[in-house]
């Protein structure tokens, strides 16, 4: 810029005539030694022309010299004209820049991707604490140059290639465009065989759609497309480049490059013609303008007095659904009129008084960031409202209509209070453009100057939207939604949870299963977590000594084979319930896998019996060919009998190969897990007269999780263990569990240029999570009210994503902490990955670390401390077996001498927490329970969350309880809040199990129903529930089950509770809770009240004959899992209280309370048929519900369960 003339640099003020824009070059000390604004405050700028389109490369900044002026931080804009600016952003999103920290020191900054521009604008954001805003700059780059062309919309220019066709196997193209309009075709071109290509603009989205195959031959068989940007009709410039080899294609637009491979048979493209571009560009004149805050932007301009009509028009787009965009006065303030966006509708509302109002309602998805036209007539007895040139819609006053003196654009003023306009009623947030108030444009220059109307939180000439769900941040397939300032996550259906879905719902292993207390059944696992495989479901056969995993495939009978022959075998492909990526992480993490091949011959070999030359063999995992049999090593042509040594002739190693025409036996099973399971079998030698085999290959048994116990010990503190950089980009989640007596160490770090990211014992009783991604380091604590070095085994997890970090010790409230929604999102590492110690070899951790697992990898820690000094493989102590001690949650605690198991939080009693806590109640007969649980402890929030994020992804639930009853409606289980929220489980009129909820008062319950068969059968029944955020799965007898639903009311819920239950419950545990146990072994306590009879039983021993008997009666069904997810409600389920202070849980045997609340509420009802809608009474029974939550329990914070 040191060559430029002064009319080249332009600024929003400046303090003298010495400190003028032209003053702002670098290393320039003349006039006051740089640029300076008159006033310091983020709407100041300093714009450059640098006369013609340049490439720039890079900028550099100063302060203002030996002054305390400068600019400690800034965004830079770029434009071809001047005006409708837009914001340079780097590869991670951020959109400012490090200034200076000094007058003199020169800051350089490499842009990470180049910008062809013509006009440059400094926004500074922050500025030296002690001084002013000081500004000197320069840019580098070079000259650009290139062809263009101006299309209007109805124009096009066609190529014609020398021949007459051509055809292809390898494209490039490449071209830049800038558009106002959302859709439109760029370049199309197509062949005689229906060959095609076209790339077109379709609502702000690059389409490219090609198709290789002869159309008439094979229709759409060839035919792809592919869609890549967002928000590309900003008038500014984007580059497009596509490039084909065959089949494959990579489709660039603006640094994003998505990969695919067309369809068809065809790999060469054969066109006639084809667009292209060429020669001047317009630039369109829109101006548009950004409204920043949700609560504050406004624009209020003037209307003339004498007008008796009011029109006006607008357009605007944006992410959020709800919003103010303009309100104004009608009849002399007396009545008013609203525009709101409402759920992406707009809703033009006119007030007439507090009680008096009358809509329209137009539009469908008007948030979809796209620009929509808005058209309001006032005049007369008439108001009309029209959106995107729709048909308008009418309202019709009574009185004549009178506009007041302005209108207001956004905002919510506090005067409206009583007339519709509430506050916090959302300001609008967006942008807006083309607003035209009674055919006369408005000119925001005017606007920006103080000439014309007034204004608050705006930014001119630029629209600040931004696609914050380009790229996708989703993971494992979740559906990213918006608003102006945050992304959300939409997990449904995709077994994965959290803010990003990124973590598994569902356990790793049936022998994780068997730690929660579950019985064999069908179960999804996910044995890789968060990593990028999906769940499957097996079959869990739980036992006393072992966990068998069972996975079967397409073909588990009797196969018989005759006439087969090596030059024609008998070939059977397997096809397993999962995928072989799924089976290979399976195998791996299991200790022992096996599958057995029976195997039946006559006159049938498996081996050329001269040469030795296999006649039959099988295929594994790899599709290697293996051609050893059940029983025997791999890479050794031989059977089982030869190693047990009874083969029926010593002279051959398999019983087939004696080529008898009896019937021989060569079944065995096969062991070796790394060539698990067996995806094909060929059997070869069945074409003589007499030669016959019958085969079959059973289903994939696994035992035991590797890496459950995989454990180090750490003894001396300078040692540690190194494994490669952790992958933590993105996201990252961290669990283990450890024990030790240290006061404090170091369990993970991993350290990059500036970033970092370290999980530690900071003290006896503290777990501290830090990182830093570039915005400052972010410490997460969670403090524990025992101590943790107390040489038993704690667990922790943390977890980081670019919404939010969280961290969860034990059984702790989890702390989290949510991410800026402008900042860096990338976690960039480099060294080593250091576990157990620090590169530094300083605060090593001394004790044990077992279960280390990042991003679902399981570490192997056994095998890297084998050959690290200062560190041993396992971990000594009676609770650090896999063969676990303490069953169904218990806790094994070490003992000098032995070891106790703590079944405080199991729903199960006895030595090892094996024994059910089961109790039949008679009819009257009821326990109530009150746990005192504060509502600080509920929650650990770091900060208040904001306002617009509703979801709740760290509220979740689990449920789980057994019955066995043969009554009729049946009430087993309510969760009542203190706001008036419940959840109810209960057996309908036919037995059917029915799940109510309702997250709104003022809304009726939803209703699900994960089974229709009669469970009041007089048979145990196991019922699991799971709820995470707004998602919840349900587990009914061991077997998972889809579940429909429906709306409803109370009254089913209220006749049930006035049956009560008569029966037996068994094993009932809430989170961490087992109130039923709690109940029965402390009725002595002040918290424990105990109606009516009540007798111990022994109905939960039924457990293991009744699961046997479902379990065969739906091992062919494979059920499977399915999420439900509550799509009517935006918030989360709450259930169990996690949002309100004070719940009340129930448990119901004989519903007193609930009967009485049932007789009421048809008393009530009979009194209230004449009071008119209008009164808005609240329902009975909840204003019954609310008297009858035992009064001052409520208000004292505490809990209650009432059986």
């Amino acid at each position: 810029v040191s060559a430029l003339p002064p009319t080249s640099f332009q600024s929003s003020s400046s303090s003298s005539k010495s400190q003028l824009p032209y003053f702002a070059k670098l290393n320039r000390r003349d006039g006051g030694g740089g640029w300076a604004p008159e006033q310091t405050d983020r709407l100041q700028w300093l714009q450059v022309d640098l006369r013609e389109r340049v490439e720039v490369t890079a900028v550099a900044t100063q302060g203002r010299f030996g002054s305390p002026d400068w600019v400690t931080s800034y965004m830079l804009l770029y434009s071809d004209t001047g005006r409708a600016w837009k914001q340079f952003r780097q590869e991670n999103n951020i959109g400012t820049f490090p200034g200076n920290t000094n007058s003199d020191g020169t800051v350089h900054h490499k842009l990470s991707h180049s910008i062809r521009t013509r006009f440059l604008r400094f926004l500074p954001v922050d500025w030296s604490p002690g001084g002013w805003m000081g500004l000197r700059v320069e840019v580098y780059g070079c000259a650009y140059k290139s062809d263009v062309a101006d299309f209007n919309g109805r124009s096009s220019l066609l190529y014609r290639f020398n021949q007459k066709s051509t055809s292809t196997v390898k494209d490039v193209i490449s071209l830049r465009f800038k558009s106002q309009r959302a859709d439109g075709v760029l370049v199309h071109g197509e062949g005689q065989r229906g060959d095609y290509i076209t790339l077109e603009l379709h609502k702000g989205r690059l389409a490219l759609h090609i198709n290789l195959d002869d159309a008439k031959m094979h229709p759409s068989s060839g035919h792809v497309s592919v869609f890549l940007g967002s928000l590309l009709d900003d008038q500014h410039w984007h580059s497009i480049l596509i490039e084909r080899f065959n089949k494959q294609i990579n489709f660039t637009v603006d640094r994003l490059t998505k990969h695919v491979r067309t369809g068809g048979l065809d790999e060469s493209l054969e066109v006639d013609y084809e667009g292209n571009v060429t020669f001047t560009c317009s630039e369109p004149q829109l101006v548009s303008v950004t409204f920043l805050s949700s609560s504050s932007s406004s624009l209020s301009l003037p209307l003339d007095a004498a007008t008796e009509t009011l029109s006006v028009t607008f357009q605007f787009r944006t992410w959020n659904r709800e919003g103010m965009l303009l309100s104004t006065w009608l009849r002399r303030e007396s009545e008013r009129l609203l525009l709101l966006l409402v759920h992406g509708q707009l809703r033009l509302t006119h007030h007439r008084s507090a009680l008096q109002s009358s809509d329209i309602v137009i539009g469908q998805a008007l948030s979809d960031g796209q620009w929509h036209m808005v058209s309001i007539s006032v005049g007369g007895f008439q108001v009309s409202l029209s959106v995107d040139n729709e048909p308008p819609s009418t309202m019709q006053l009574k009185d004549i209509a009178q506009p007041g003196r302005s209108v207001l654009i956004g905002g919510c003023p506090s005067v409206l209070t009583n007339q519709g306009c509430r506050k916090p009623t959302l300001a609008y947030q967006g942008c807006m453009r083309a607003v035209i108030i009674n055919n006369q444009p408005i000119n925001f220059y005017l606007v920006q100057q103080g000439l014309l109307g007034n204004y608050s939180k705006l930014q001119f000439d630029i629209c600040g939207i931004r696609d914050r769900c380009l790229p996708n941040y989703c993971e494992h397939d979740g559906e990213c939604s918006q608003s102006w300032n945050a992304f959300f996550c939409d997990c449904s259906g995709t077994g994965y949870t959290g803010a990003t879905c990124h973590n598994s719902i569902f356990e790793p292993s049936c022998e994780a299963h068997r730690l929660t207390g579950s019985a064999s059944g069908f179960f999804s696992i996910d044995p890789d977590g968060s990593g990028p495989l999906k769940s499957t479901v097996v079959y869990c056969n739980i036992t006393d000594d072992r966990v068998w995993t069972v996975v079967n495939h397409n073909s588990t009978e009797m196969v018989r084979v005759q006439g087969s022959s090596l030059q024609k075998p008998h070939v059977m492909k397997f096809n397993y319930s999962t995928s072989l990526e799924q089976l290979r992480t399976l195998v791996g993490r299991s200790e022992q896998c096996q599958q057995e091949v029976v195997y039946l011959c006559r006159k049938s070999r498996l081996f050329n019996t001269w040469d030795g030359t296999p006649l039959s063999w099988w295929l594994d995992r790899a599709g290697e060919r293996r051609t050893y049999w059940g029983g025997f090593l791999p890479g050794v042509q031989q059977c089982a009998c030869s190693l047990d040594e009874n083969c029926i002739d010593m002279n051959h190693f398999c019983n087939c190969d004696a080529d008898r025409s009896s019937w021989e036996n060569d079944t065995g099973v096969l062991s070796y897990k790394e060539h698990l399971p067996v995806t094909e079998i060929l059997v070869g030698d069945t074409n003589r007269s007499g030669s016959e085999a019958i085969y079959r290959v059973g289903s994939l048994h696994c035992y035991g999780d590797r890496f459950l116990w995989n454990a180090a010990s750490f003894y001396q503190g300078s040692s540690y263990l190194h494994f490669p950089t952790l992958q933590a980009v993105l996201s990252v989640d961290i669990s283990l569990y450890f024990k030790t007596t240290a006061p404090s160490g170091v369990f993970l770090e991993n350290l990059g240029t500036k970033d970092f990211i370290r999980v530690e014992l900071s003290a006896p009783s503290v777990v501290t999570f830090t990182f830093d991604a570039g915005n400052g380091p972010v410490v997460l604590t969670v403090k524990s009210h025992v101590p943790l070095n107390d040489k038993q085994w704690h667990y922790v997890r943390a977890e980081r994503n670019v919404k939010e970090a969280s961290l969860q010790v034990d059984q702790l409230p989890l702390r989290f902490l949510e991410a800026p929604s402008e900042g860096h999102t990338h976690l960039q590492l480099n060294s080593q990955l250091f576990i157990g110690g620090t590169a530094s070899r300083q605060r090593g951790f001394l004790g044990c670390i077992r279960s280390l697992s990042i991003n679902g990898m399981t570490l192997d820690l056994e095998e890297r401390a084998k050959m690290t000094p200062g560190v041993s493989s396992g971990c000594p102590g009676h609770c650090s077996s896999q063969n676990s001690l303490c069953h169904n949650r218990g806790k094994c605690i070490e003992k000098s001498s032995g070891y106790v198991c703590d079944c405080t939080h199991s729903a199960y009693g006895g030595p090892s927490c094996k024994k059910e806590v089961s109790v039949s109640f008679e009819s009257g007969s009821s326990v109530t329970y009150t746990f005192q649980e504060p509502f600080s402890v509920m929650r650990n929030h770091s900060r208040q969350s904001s306002a617009i994020f509703t979801q709740s992804s760290n509220s979740r639930e689990s449920i789980a309880f057994s019955f066995l009853t043969t009554q009729t409606p049946a009430m087993l289980l309510t969760i009542n809040t203190y706001h008036q929220q419940y959840m109810a489980i209960i057996l309908a009129h036919n037995g059917s199990l029915q799940i109510w909820y309702r997250l709104n008062r003022d809304k009726e319950p939803d209703i699900f129903t994960p089974t229709s068969f009669n469970l009041a059968n007089g048979e145990l029944h196991r019922v699991q529930i799971h709820r995470e955020g707004r998602d919840m799965y349900v587990q009914v007898s061991m077997v998972f089950l889809p579940l429909s639903g429906r709306a409803g009311v109370d009254e089913e819920v209220l006749q049930a509770g006035s049956r009560g239950f008569i029966g037996c419950l068994s094993s009932v545990q809430f989170n961490h809770l087992a109130p039923l146990k709690a109940a029965i072994l402390n009725r002595g306590s002040s918290l424990v009240n105990v109606l009516g009879n009540l007798v111990e039983s022994n109905c939960g021993e039924l457990a293991d004959k009744s699961s046997s008997r479902s379990l065969s009666d739906h091992a062919d069904t494979g059920s499977r899992g399915k999420k439900l997810t509550n799509a009517a409600q935006s918030d989360s389920a709450v259930i169990g209280g996690l949002i309100a202070a004070v719940v009340l849980i129930t448990l119901c045997a004989v519903a007193v309370m609930t009967r009485f609340l049932y007789r009421h509420r048809h008393e009530r009802t009979r009194q209230m048929a004449s009071v008119k809608e209008k009164d808005h009474q609240p329902r009975p029974e909840l204003r019954y519900r609310a008297e009858l939550d035992l009064h001052s329990a409520m208000r004292d914070s505490r809990k209650e369960y009432f059986i």
